[in-house]
Parts: structure tokens; sequence; C-alpha cells
């Protein structure tokens, strides 16, 4: 029998045992099987095996190094633990800095866990060391609440602390957590004392000093952990403190609070981040996600696939768009009619809903109402007219023209969902209430794209002078956010008003971000001239961008990324407009010349070995 891996990974042959009355020995896996003949039993203690003796010199005695069992006994040459008896010591291999940081940081996560025996062997065997004696000694005290006993600590951490200054900011916390456990136990003069003779001296964040005087005024002890945003005498505060006291300490001294869970969370975001098709909710709890396979996802998941055909309209749809809370879609056709169609909250099949009729010119643009009561449908450059629909009864609440001169072609809300701004390219564009009663005005703009900003202040105005620019209702001020070499035929901004996304005449799909007014990125395969076509963000999180083409696809792409990672074919003609359900990720639509609405989703069905296999060419 071999024993494998002891005392620098060289073999030893053991002699068979000679008689009957030694004892069967083992060891495979960690594992080891006791001699029945004298009645020995061996113990597991956390994946460890305890060195066993049977006393009486029984030849069934076994000693471990490194978890692995060596037999010993008449006849036998095994490296045993102890020193003694002539037995030749193994030298351990060095373990290398990177080894002893994955031991400490598994230390450290096992203590969590209250395996402190577990640790400590851990740490024996490996002679590594958790964290300085100092640290441990000091960590005790604030845990314990020995606040005095801390400071002491501190003159001991000085020589190990890289900033003379974060000794003080050290103190200040804990005379901090000190001060408000005393106001909390009622002993207001004791956390006088530390607020007069101890804090204050410091001279050190005064200004928080002011504020903690402010609570003595506190009646009770919840006014005051209200006030204090403070979570009272105990574990949880004192944990905290802990965490914040760490950041002044060097992770050779005392490691961050939960580093390996930190650095196994980075792992996962990364990995999550550079996934081409990650559309699902992002979760930062590592129990929603195995660390055992790396994380990816399938193409097949995502909506690349055609769900149904929507073929009502009667000639070309110019646009589409779904509501705000993605149960609704609305669509706008050169037939004249809005058609809304309804979601199926289960099977993400569209049912005709409503046909709203009468627009003389078609519908080039359609806009829901921040809480989808209202629909703006709006028409191609030489309508005058706008249509403000009633979603719920169907009925038309107002039909507003300012002039026969007027070109109303695009519309937005403004956030409050009781004004909103339209206008077109002849030469101005309005702000107005649901009745259309004109509210402002603004001269001079030929407007290509409007969209109101969440302060409610700001509008943004693509215009003739291939730029975008905000114009605020309020101070009349106006400014230059966005200019291209060519004309912006339509935009669209982020949730958060932060990005936005731009299709260019003969130039494509470009990004921007507002608020440091460069081009962030140039998408490339899509095809666009003159044409207005209007892409949207998308996804959960808007990680994707998705726009339409005159090459007839739906192009979709990440957003760091400039290639497409789809193209969707099945449109016969120009596709003019893309909309993503912003409740449904894995749902969008797209409006054509063709005719038709088509809706894209997921594959119909997909198995583990699809994935696996999407997986296998991804990674090609």
């Amino acid at each position: 029998m071999q024993a494998n891996g002891a005392g620098g990974g060289q073999q030893q042959q053991q002699q068979p045992p000679q008689g009957p009355e030694l004892g069967c020995l083992g060891a495979q896996n960690g594992e080891a099987s006791a001699g029945t003949a004298a009645g020995e039993q061996l113990a597991h203690a956390n994946g460890l095996l305890p060195s066993a003796n049977s006393g009486g010199g029984s030849p069934g005695g076994l000693s471990v190094n490194n978890g692995v069992p060596a037999a010993g006994g008449p006849g036998t040459a095994a490296a045993e633990l102890g020193g003694g008896g002539g037995s030749a010591l193994k030298k351990k291999k060095r373990l290398s800095q990177s080894d002893e940081d994955v031991i400490r940081l598994i230390g450290q996560h096992l203590h969590g866990l209250g395996l402190n025996q577990t640790v400590d062997l851990l740490m024996q065997e490996s002679g590594c060391r958790l964290e300085h004696p100092s640290a441990t000694k000091f960590r005790n005290h604030v845990m314990e609440g020995e606040w005095d006993k801390a400071e002491n600590d501190l003159n001991e951490l000085k020589a190990l602390v890289h900033s003379p200054h974060a000794i003080v900011r050290m103190k200040f916390l804990l005379l901090q957590q000190k001060y408000l456990e005393y106001l909390e136990d009622g002993k207001v003069l004791e956390a006088l004392q530390v607020l007069r003779c101890e804090l204050t001296p410091l001279k050190y964040n005064t200004e928080r000093i002011h504020v903690l005087s402010g609570y003595l005024m506190c009646s009770h002890a919840e006014d005051l952990r209200a006030k204090a945003e403070w979570e009272g005498k105990g574990t949880a505060s004192r944990s905290k403190l802990l965490d914040k006291l760490q950041t002044y300490l060097p992770p050779s001294v005392m490691l961050p609070p939960r580093r390996l869970q930190n650095l196994l969370r980075q792992a996962v975001e990364l990995q999550r981040d550079r996934c081409l098709y990650h559309n699902t909710k992002l979760d930062s709890n590592l129990d929603s996600v195995s660390l055992l396979i790396d994380h990816v996802c399938s193409r097949k998941q995502f909506p690349c696939y055609t769900q149904q055909i929507l073929t009502e309209h009667c000639n070309e749809v110019w646009f589409c768009k779904f509501s705000n809370d993605g149960t609704k879609l609305a669509t706008g056709s050169k037939d004249t009619t809005v058609i809304i169609w309804q979601v199926d909250p289960d099977t993400h099949q569209l049912k005709l809903l409503k046909t709203l009729e009468g627009h003389a010119y078609g519908v080039s643009y359609i806009a829901w109402s921040p809480d989808d009561n209202y629909l703006v449908a709006c028409g191609p450059d030489d309508c005058s007219e706008l249509w403000l629909w009633n979603v719920q009864t169907g009925e038309l609440r107002t039909k507003m023209s300012q002039s026969h001169e007027d070109s109303l072609t695009s519309v937005a809300w403004n956030p409050d969902g009781k004004r909103f701004v339209t206008g077109g390219q002849r030469g101005q564009f309005y702000q107005c209430d649901l009745d259309g009663n004109l509210l402002d005005s603004w001269e001079g703009v030929r407007v290509q794209c409007l969209w109101c900003l969440s302060d409610g202040k700001t509008v943004l105005a693509s215009d003739t002078h291939q730029r975008i620019r905000g114009y605020n209702f309020e101070d009349l001020t106006d400014r230059n956010i966005v200019q291209e070499d060519h004309p912006i035929m339509s935009f669209t901004i982020s949730k958060n008003g932060r990005l936005a996304l731009l299709n260019v005449a003969t130039q494509g799909v470009h990004l921007w971000d507002l608020q440091d007014r460069v081009l962030v990125r140039k998408y490339q395969g899509v095809t666009q001239g003159f044409y207005t076509i209007h892409s949207c963000f998308g996804g959960h999180n808007e990680d994707f961008i998705a726009s339409g083409s005159e090459d007839h696809k739906v192009y979709i792409w990440h957003k760091r990324s400039e290639l497409p990672i789809a193209e969707l074919t099945g449109h016969t003609r120009t596709v003019n407009c893309v909309s993503w359900n912003p409740q449904i990720p894995s749902m969008m639509a797209s409006a054509s010349d063709d005719g038709t609405v088509r809706i894209w989703g997921p594959a119909p069905f997909v198995d583990n070995q699809d994935i696996e296999e999407e997986c296998s060419s991804m990674d090609s």
C-alpha cells in the first residue's frame, strides 16, 4: 500500500502486516479504515483526520500529516508527526504569497460561518496567520465594547498603520461609538465627559462633534437611533464600526470585511458584463448563481426569433411603441389608423384591443403619457394636426392645430403628464395642456424630434442644423448639447437621462453622452439613408440597442460593442421603428414598410443541450 502526498509528495512503500492480529489500514481520498482487531475507530473532523493511538503500542496507530494518514507499526517506515523515534521529518513546501492570501481568505470566510476550530486547524497546518495578533485583540475589544482597552490597542497598531492621521480617525470612530452607547444607556454625564474630554481634544471633524452634541437632547433611545441613523448598542453597530476601522489598516494586518465574498461577487459581475446576451435582472446575491461554472447566456434566450406577425394594418407601418407598463403596444400606419394591442402577461401574445381612426395624413409618431392613459399621434411632414386619445375609452380628447402652416410631426410628454411639447420643420414648437391650449412656444426652431428631460424644465430638440439643443421654458435659455456632421433623423434618451441614441442620415446609429457632451460609440451594420428610422434602448438595465434598417433587417448591439450581436431577418421592406418592451426584456416589436409588425422573443424551445452548444460556439 502507498501513502501519497505526505511530507513533500514522496511515496513510501509499506511492508505488509504480519499475522492476522494486525488491523487493515487504508488511505484513499483522505479516508482511513480502522483496524477491527484492535477495535480502533477514526473520526472525521471537518475533513481532517486526527492522529489515532490505540494505546499500549498497538500496531494499528495512525498519525496525520497534511490530512493524509500514514501507517505505523512493526516493519513499516512511515513519516510521523511529533519528530520522535528517529522519524524523518519532511520539510513542507514554502507557500507562495498568493497561496497565503487564499488561505487567509478561506479562513476569514470560515470564521464568518462560525467554524472557528476549523480555522484554527487551517492556520496551524498551513503556518499562516489570519490577522496580526494586535488586530485580533483590537477586534475582540471592539466587539465586547471594552473601549479603553481598544484605545490602548491603537498604540500597538500605530506602527503598522501607513498614515499618521489614520490613528486619530480610528480613535474618533471608537469614541463616537462609546459616546452613543453611553447615551443609549442613559449615562448622559459619562457621554458628556467623552464628548468634552476625549472627542473634542482630538480637534478632528468638529462639524461632526456639533452633530453628536445635538444627540444629548434626544428624549429616548429610539429617538437617538433614528436621528443618528444608528443600529444601537450591540453586535450590528460594532460590526459596522469594525468595517470602517479596517479601512485604515493594511490588509496584511486585518483583512477587509467579507473579502472572499466581494471577490466572488466581482468575478460574477465581470462575467455578466462580458456576456453579450445577458438580459436578466442583476442580482448581487451570490446565492442566486452557481460559483462552480462560468456565467454565460445563450442567444436562444434572447429576443431574436419571430413570435408573432401582426398583419391588421393595410399599408406601411411607420411607428410602434410599447406603453410604459409594458401591457400594450401602439402601432401607427400610413393607412390612417393607430392600433392598440394588448399584451398577454402569460403567453406574451398580442391581440387587437382598439383601432383609432381618422388620421388623414397617416401616423408617423406616437407618444404614451407617463401614466399610459393618453396617447398622442402625429403625422408626416405635411401634417398640421395632432390627435390626443384617451386610451381607456378610445375617445378623441383633443384634435389640435395651431395653424395650417404648421408641421406637427413630433411630440414629447412632460414628466408631470399634464403637458406635452410638439413641433415640426416649419420653424416653431409649442408647449400645450391636455386640452390643446397653448402654454408656451419657441420660435425659429425647425424641429425633427423632441424629448422632455426628467427635470420637467428642459426640452431637447434636434433641428435642421444637425444638432440637439436644450431649451428651458422657465428661464428661456437654450444651449447646444450635440453637434453632428449629418442630419439627425431621430433620437431617444435613456431612462437615466445620461445617454442619447441618434439615427444619423447616411451614418447609422450613434451613442452620445449628454453629460460630457461626447460621442461615445458608432454602431456598425445598419443601413441608414434619409428615411426616418427610430432606434431604442432595451433589455434589463437598458444594456442593448436595437434599430431598424433600410436593408429590411433589425439590428441589435450590446451597448458597449460596435458590432451587432444579432441581425434579425423576416421583414421584406425598410424597418422604420423598433420598440423594446420596458417590462418584458425578452420582447421586442418592429414596424416595417411591408405593412407588418413583428414581435420578437426567445427561441420557442430551449433546452440545456442547446444552451451548451451555443456556449461552445460563443467560446470559439
